[in-house]
């Protein structure tokens, strides 16, 4: 464990990935091994074709201010004893950001668990992703950890569910002007945010649940993802019988979302539907359903980020697996130069159904071309300033 995690008064029933003590699953052991590839190869993004179309992502001002996530980034890691702050932060650079994973083992986990943390501390963590979010992002993200409670009542294994089974890790110093940022990482529940200056990135961004609704325990009635499911079949429903073929890319769904960890360098062409192809009443419902999805990050920049996606609106395409009717489940996906959204229905995996279902949902934003992780501004930053030379005015805060 982490020099943090030893201290008094703090449980100690998780180990680190490095002491796992089983044998892990051939399954899981094949996917380990693929995923420490794809961290350890040179990070491109995932692209339609293999090339990345220069000049979608710029380095300027946007007006919003950061400095809620700064101050709440400040409090949570002032929260932490110098263990627990080693054991949470990372440079800007480091391949921590691409080494996160929706399986409940233990699958390279890092930074600081929140179920080790005292109350102070852990409501520093969530105050941080509160200040990044928007309203309905954090109320989903809460949602997804208590729904993990959810599971762990079901199943009754506690080393791999529970509501406070994620770990929080800062990448980079807080800062104003020079870049940094934050992850959380564990079951179903995946935020990166990269900040620089007044530009935030929170993608990859994924949200899951299974199931999707508490019937019982401490916290039924929780529900997620209601909207993102009706909002995609209505805008399948709404297509004519030759527009929802031209949409419909195959009857059977995948096992996940497509771009899913250890995915961030993948080809995955243009399919399905444009925008352009589209009616009116059509395109407002792509643009409510693309909404729905940038409106998880903070007011602010989730109209920045929304601004942004309308410019590539023509260039973006509608595709879905499966039936459309009231009972089937489905698969969809908004894919644009600058946003790939996924949606999909899963097949049990704590609960006992091997059938795609309603009750196990995955759902993944990315931005293609580079800027997961604000990977492509990140660059441009360093091309701009020299970071070698500690005397450069950018080193010392003077630009």
């Amino acid at each position: 464990m982490a020099d943090g995690m030893n201290e008094p008064g703090v449980r100690k029933r998780h180990p680190t990935p490095a002491r796992a003590p089983f044998k892990m699953p051939e399954r899981l052991q094949q996917m380990l091994d693929r995923g420490k590839a794809e961290i350890a190869a040179p990070f491109k993004g995932i692209t339609a074709d293999g090339t990345v179309p220069p000049g979608l992502f710029r380095l300027e001002k946007t007006g919003v201010s950061p400095q809620p996530v700064i101050d709440a980034a400040d409090a949570f890691l002032a929260a932490l004893s110098p263990a627990q702050r080693r054991a949470a932060t990372f440079p800007v650079d480091s391949d921590a950001w691409r080494s996160w994973s929706n399986i409940h083992p233990f699958m390279l986990r890092h930074g600081v668990l929140l179920e080790t943390l005292d109350g102070t501390q852990r409501e520093g963590a969530l105050a941080l992703i509160r200040a990044s979010l928007g309203a309905d992002g954090y109320r989903t993200a809460r949602d997804v950890m208590k729904l993990n409670e959810t599971i762990l009542e079901i199943t009754q294994k506690p080393d791999e569910y529970g509501e406070w089974l994620y770990w929080v890790s800062v990448m980079g110093e807080p800062s104003a002007s020079a870049p940094w940022g934050w992850q959380i990482d564990g079951h179903h529940l995946i935020i990166n945010c990269f900040v620089l200056g007044d530009q935030l990135v929170v993608t990859p961004l994924f949200m899951g649940s299974e199931p999707v609704h508490a019937r019982s325990g401490k916290y039924a009635g929780t529900r997620v993802f209601e909207e993102e499911e009706r909002k995609g079949f209505l805008l399948m429903s709404a297509l004519t019988p030759e527009q929802r073929a031209k949409a419909t890319i195959g009857m059977n769904l995948p096992l996940d979302v497509i771009t899913t960890a250890f995915h961030d360098n993948m080809r995955l062409p243009y399919q399905g539907i444009r925008y352009a192809e589209l009616s009116r009443e059509q395109r407002e419902l792509v643009e409510r359903l693309l909404g729905l999805y940038v409106g998880r990050i903070r007011p602010g920049h989730a109209e920045i980020r929304y601004a942004e996606a309308k410019r590539h609106l023509d260039d973006t395409y509608f595709a879905w697996m499966g039936h459309c009717d009231d009972a089937s489940p489905f698969y969809y996906r908004l894919h644009s130069p600058v946003v790939l959204i996924e949606f999909d229905h899963q097949p049990g995996i704590a609960l006992d159904n091997d059938e795609h279902s309603h009750r196990h949902i995955h759902t993944i934003v990315r931005t293609p071309n580079g800027n997961d992780y604000g990977n492509d501004l990140l660059r441009q930053h360093y091309a701009a300033f020299d970071h070698n030379n500690p005397r450069s005015p950018h080193r010392q805060g003077r630009t």
